[in-house]
């Protein structure tokens, strides 16, 4: 059985989340879901997260998975707060445990932070199968943007996180800690041998001027068309041109409060002695 697919476009992270269902009054899954946040002033909204909300109750849904392709740079993740609107087990790659270890470091997180992947409801392994009521699911390990990155294969839907773009953008840069652009590549391939109708779902989205925002390709069409990594690029290739444009790249604008989230399965950092959470900058670490 193939899926429904409905997608929310988040125009100030250029970020796509996904309702995925067999059908009205049964069961769903959402990929990848946005916490807004304005870093001018520290806080955050749940717009975003109440669009997939209205939409799963308007069609009698009921949430069994909440599914995190990796953890976000570029946006805070709404995991928690669905959760608790919705109900869903909350899942990621079991490699987030590394994730979680690099970046206790990095921010410092408070000594009763464990990184062994408690946060999240379920860890998948690679190949892991499992169900969205009648819909048949797989998860597929795709490292290399991150160790992290999970890809999740539903019918004949394939929700690929940041490890691939649309195919006049590219592919996802693989500078962060953690990062290796040899595992991309081939993470990479191991999606574009899936049958060329596949239809493959972006997290993102940064079109050229000539277009607006698109979320859905094929198999096919990325391996004639993606301008990083279509047949024929080699590995060594592809690793040259991936490390000289990492090199020119900013950090995305949202990384340093993203990251302590959504290691957290999107949930904020404990309450201080005063009732407030506070997301830390690590000054000269990145």
């Amino acid at each position: 059985m193939n899926p429904e697919v409905q997608a929310f476009f988040d125009p100030a992270t250029w970020t796509v989340s996904y309702v995925v269902y067999a059908r009205d009054g049964g069961s769903a899954a959402i990929v990848d879901p946005v916490l807004d946040y304005d870093p001018k002033s520290g806080r955050t909204r749940t717009a975003s997260a109440d669009a997939l909300i209205a939409f799963v109750r308007r069609h009698e849904l009921t949430v069994e998975w909440i599914l995190e392709t990796h953890a976000h740079a570029d946006h805070l993740s709404s995991a928690r707060y669905l959760k608790q609107q919705l109900g869903g087990r909350i899942a990621i790659g079991a490699q987030i445990r590394t994730v979680q270890g690099v970046f206790k470091n990095v921010f410092n997180l408070e000594p009763e932070f464990r990184c062994d992947g408690h946060h999240f409801d379920h860890l998948f392994f690679d190949g892991e199968r499992f169900a969205i009521g009648e819909l048949q699911a797989e998860a597929i390990c795709v490292p290399g943007h991150t160790p992290a990155d999970m890809a999740y294969r539903v019918g004949n839907a394939v929700f690929v996180g940041d490890t691939l773009f649309m195919p006049d953008v590219g592919t996802a840069r693989a500078d962060f800690p953690g990062g290796d652009a040899h595992l991309l590549y081939r993470s990479i391939r191991k999606l574009l041998a899936l049958p060329g109708e596949t239809r493959l779902f972006v997290c993102h989205d940064y079109p050229p001027a000539d277009r607006t925002p698109q979320w859905e390709t094929t198999v096919q069409a990325q391996r004639e068309q993606n301008i990083h990594v279509h047949d024929g690029v080699t590995e060594e290739q592809f690793v040259a041109m991936r490390t000289a444009r990492d090199k020119t790249l900013d950090m995305p604008a949202l990384i340093l409060p993203s990251i302590q989230v959504n290691v957290r399965a999107g949930e904020l950092p404990p309450p201080e002695a005063n009732g407030v959470s506070y997301l830390k900058i690590p000054v000269n670490a990145l």
